[in-house]
C-alpha cells in the first residue's frame, strides 16, 4: 500500500505550517499511535542491511492496510484526520474573519510554563501576491478535562474555512489564547465527501468538540477513507514558515478542518486553569496560479528511557509504566510502542537508554522543501540523516540543542528529493535528569519514559513538509 506510505509516518505535535487534502498518493498518516494492526511474528523483520530496508517497507505496506477499529477514549492521537466545522450555528461551531493580518491574542499568564508560549503572535509578513488572510477560532471557551488521574486533555474542534473556488494554503499561525494550558496544537482536513461523517460525530458528542486521543477521533466515513490529512501545527517557539509562493495545501471547495489542541495542566498544578479560546490565522492563494501540492510526512524513533541510578519507584519498572499508559490513554495506548519495536528494532526486546535510534525506509519518491523536531521536555537533541554510512550520505535536520520552546521548522537550504530504498535515521538524545530540574516535572513520580502522549512522557518525531518530486 505504497499509496499511503512513503515514509513511516509518526505524529503528535505541532509546528505551525501548512497542509491539508492532497490526492491519495501524497496524503500523510499521522501517527503517534498508529491505528493499524500489526504482524504477530516480529522476529522475521531484518534488522540491518538493505535486507531490512526492502522488507521492513513491505511489513510497513502490509500493515497499513488493515484497519485497527481499537479506540482509545473515542479517538486515537496518531492517523493523520481532519475536521469540520460551521461558522454558523452548528454544534461546536467556528469563528472567523477574513483578511485578518494581524490577530489579537489574549494576554497569557505569566506563570506560563514555556518561555515560547508566553509572548504574543507575532504579526503576520505581508501577503504576496493573490494571497489572503483568514482567521478561524473556537466558537466558545472551553474547559480542559482530562480524565481521571491524567493532565492530558486533547480535544478536536470544527472550523468551517468556507473557501471559495480551491484556495491552496500557504501559511498558518496558531494562536494560543491561554499559554498555560496549550502544549501544541493540529489542524486536520476533511475531505468534502467526509464532511457530513465529521458533523455528525461532532453534534452526536456531548459538550463542546470531542476527546480525540491518538489523531482527530472521527469515525465512519472520514477515517474509514483516510481522506483525512494533518495541514498545519503548532508548538512553543514556532511561527509562521513561508515556502516559495508556488507550494501550498490544496483546499478542495466544501471541504471541513479540524483543530486539535493539547491542553496539559501541570503548569496549573491544583490550582483552577481558566478556559482556552485559541484561533488559527490562515493564509491562502486564490489557487488560480500553477501549483505545487505539499503533504506533511512523518519518520520516527522509539523512546525507551529508564530512571536514573537516583531515582527508584513502581514506575520505574517498565512494565508499571506501560501499564500506567495504558491507564491514561486507553488499552490500546502502548500499540505504537510495539510498533516502533517491530520497526526499528526488528522486534527484539527494548533496548533502554538514553540515545535513541531508527532507520525510517523511504518507500514512495518525494521532495523535503523543510524539517522540524518534537520531542518533550526530556529532549536534549535530535538529528535526521539520509542514507547514513554511505557516499551519498547528507544530514537534514540537526538540533544540537534541542528546546521545546523553540520547535520552530527549517527550510531546507535546497530542497532534497529522496527515493525507495533510500533511508532516513532518526536519532534522539534525552536527558532524564532533567525531571528533577524542571518545574513542570519535578513533583512528578520517576517513570520509566516510553512513548507516550502526556507532556511527562516523551516522543521523537521529525516533520517533514514534502512535495512530489517534479
Amino acid at each position: 500500500m505504497a499509496s499511503r506510505t512513503r515514509v513511516h509516518r509518526r505524529s503528535c505535535v505541532m509546528v505551525a505550517m501548512l497542509g491539508a487534502g492532497v490526492p491519495p498518493a501524497h496524503r500523510p498518516v499521522a501517527v503517534v499511535r498508529p491505528r493499524l494492526l500489526l504482524p504477530q511474528d516480529y522476529s522475521e523483520v531484518p534488522t540491518t542491511g538493505a535486507s531490512r530496508s526492502r522488507e521492513a517497507s513491505d511489513i510497513v505496506d502490509a500493515v497499513m492496510t488493515k484497519n485497527d477499529s481499537r479506540r482509545a477514549s473515542g479517538c486515537r492521537f496518531w492517523a493523520a484526520v481532519a475536521v469540520v466545522g460551521m461558522t454558523v450555528a452548528v454544534a461546536s461551531c467556528s469563528t472567523g474573519s477574513d483578511d485578518a493580518a494581524e490577530t489579537k491574542a489574549a494576554a497569557p499568564s505569566a506563570t506560563g510554563p514555556h518561555g515560547g508560549h508566553a509572548a504574543s503572535p507575532p504579526p503576520a509578513a505581508p501577503a504576496r501576491a493573490g494571497e489572503h488572510f483568514k482567521t478561524l477560532s473556537i466558537s466558545a471557551p472551553y474547559t480542559p478535562q482530562p480524565p481521571a488521574g491524567a493532565t492530558d486533555d486533547y480535544r478536536c474542534f470544527i472550523l468551517d474555512p468556507q473557501f471559495e473556488g480551491t484556495p491552496y494554503l500557504t501559511g498558518s499561525q496558531v494562536i494560543p489564547q491561554n499559554a498555560d494550558l496549550v502544549h501544541h496544537a493540529i489542524l486536520f482536513q476533511v475531505q468534502p465527501q467526509n464532511a457530513a461523517d465529521a458533523r455528525k460525530h461532532d453534534q452526536d458528542t456531548p459538550g463542546q468538540g470531542w476527546t480525540c486521543f491518538g489523531n482527530a477521533g472521527l469515525d465512519g466515513g472520514a477515517e474509514r477513507d483516510d481522506d483525512a490529512a494533518w495541514i498545519a501545527s503548532w508548538a512553543p517557539g514556532t511561527v509562521e514558515t513561508l515556502l516559495a509562493p508556488n507550494l501550498g495545501y490544496k483546499m478542495p471547495p466544501k471541504g471541513l478542518l479540524v483543530l486539535q489542541i493539547h491542553y496539559n495542566l501541570l503548569a496549573v498544578g491544583d490550582a483552577a486553569g481558566g478556559t482556552d479560546q485559541s484561533s488559527i490565522r490562515l493564509r491562502y492563494n486564490d489557487g488560480k496560479a500553477a501549483m505545487t501540492p505539499l503533504s506533511t510526512e512523518l519518520i520516527f524513533a522509539p523512546v525507551e528511557l529508564p530512571c536514573t541510578p537516583a531515582e527508584s519507584g513502581p514506575l520505574c519498572d517498565r512494565a508499571a509504566a506501560m501499564a500506567d499508559v495504558k491507564k491514561r490513554f486507553g488499552p490500546d495506548a502502548t500499540d505504537v510502542i510495539d510498533q516502533l519495536g517491530m520497526l526499528c528494532n526488528g522486534g527484539k526486546t527494548p533496548r533502554p537508554g538514553l540515545v535513541q535510534q531508527c532507520d525510517n525506509p523511504v518507500t514512495t519518491p518525494l521532495t523535503i522543501h523543510a524539517m522540524g523536531p518534537h520531542m518533550h521536555l526530556l529532549g536534549k537533541s535530535m538529528k535526521v540523516e539520509l542514507n547514513p554510512g554511505t557516499a551519498t550520505a547528507q544530514t537534514l535536520l540537526d538540533v544540537p540543542d534541542y528546546d521545546f520552546d523553540n520547535q520552530a521548522f527549517q527550510p531546507m537550504p535546497d530542497p532534497v528529493t529522496v527515493k525507495p530504498g533510500d533511508i532516513l535515521r532518526m536519532t534522539c538524545t534525552y536527558e532524564t535528569e532533567r525531571r528533577k530540574l524542571l518545574p513542570q516535572l519535578n513533583k512528578t513520580e520517576p517513570r520509566f519514559v516510553v512513548w507516550a502522549e502526556g507532556t511527562a512522557d516523551e516522543m521523537c518525531l521529525g516533520i517533514m513538509v514534502s512535495a512530489p518530486p517534479q
